[in-house]
């Protein structure tokens, strides 16, 4: 988008157009295996939520096994920062599965 002035939502639109360049730019390998990152990560948080609510019986502890199963990816960045786009789709699946059940 092509302004004639600069305003702040002229910078903030520049500067999330410049974020999403950088995160999606590179070659095609690397674009498509964060995409199929971000995939199986809201494969894994979508069927995790209700295998875990069935072995469980209850709500909580599902929701308290997903946590950790957050953290330990929040852990294990440090070492491969490739696994920041499968927890991001996993906590995507996870957000979106409590939408579902309406808590």
């Amino acid at each position: 988008m092509i302004t004639l002035q600069r305003t702040r939502l002229a910078g903030l639109q520049r500067k999330a157009a410049q974020q999403l360049r950088a995160a999606f730019g590179g070659p095609w390998w690397s674009r498509s295996s964060r995409i199929l990152l971000l995939l199986a990560g809201f494969f894994i948080g979508s069927n995790l939520t209700v295998h875990l609510e069935n072995a469980t019986g209850a709500r909580t502890f599902s929701a308290f096994f997903a946590l950790i199963a957050c953290e330990l990816l929040v852990v294990l960045r440090r070492r491969s920062p490739w696994l920041d786009y499968l927890r991001l789709g996993f906590v995507y699946a996870v957000v979106l599965e409590a939408f579902k059940v309406g808590s």
